[in-house]
């Protein structure tokens, strides 16, 4: 039997038993997607009460709770979506996934990106902006690393070709995730003032 491919780091035993731990989609949604997905409207919320319109437009506090509302509950809805993509695009490398492990990728690749607008404690642009990308290129490497952990993937060209599309596929859900947050924030800011 091919020995399962597996990229080697320092925090490689960690990671490695963080994704090949078993746990169901609903312990994966209420202990992970849930209160990770709370992160960003919560400090999006703060940073628009606290600094006004110096790091955002200036919105009421209902403006901001609903947009948050929105945000957040277009996040849980993408990691359902993006695990069913995942398990899609494993057929391409010869792999069906069960509907867990692509649930689980798709709620534990994308941490430093929930994790990110903790940095909203900071007003400054340029460092939040630096950060998210820094949190896209840490994502990136963690879809590297967990690809053939969690997938099962052996062959070290599926692996990187599997990265690869499912980096793709986050990032355009990643892209619509915030197309309709803006989309949200567009149609609120030009209603009066809740």
């Amino acid at each position: 039997m091919p020995k399962l491919y597996s990229p080697q780091t320092p925090l490689s035993d960690r990671w490695s038993t963080l994704t090949q731990t078993h746990m169901s989609v609903l312990q994966l949604f209420f202990f992970f997607a849930v209160p990770l997905s709370v992160l960003p409207p919560v400090m999006l919320y703060y940073a628009g009460v606290t600094y006004g319109g110096r790091l955002l437009p200036e919105l009421s506090a209902m403006q901001l709770q609903l947009i948050g509302l929105v945000f957040f509950l277009t996040e849980l809805a993408m990691t359902f979506l993006v695990a069913y993509v995942v398990q899609g695009l494993a057929e391409w490398v010869d792999r069906k996934p069960a509907f867990e492990d692509a649930y689980k990728l798709a709620v534990v690749v994308p941490m430093p990106l929930w994790l990110v607008p903790l940095l909203l404690f900071i007003p400054s642009f340029i460092v939040n902006i630096t950060a998210m990308a820094a949190a896209l290129i840490l994502s990136s490497m963690l879809i590297y690393y967990s690809v053939p952990a969690v997938l099962k993937v052996k062959e070290k060209g599926h692996a990187i070709l599997l990265s690869g599309s499912i980096l793709s596929a986050g990032m355009v859900a990643w892209a619509l995730m915030m197309y309709i947050t803006l989309l949200t924030w567009n149609w609120i800011s030009v209603i009066p003032a809740l």
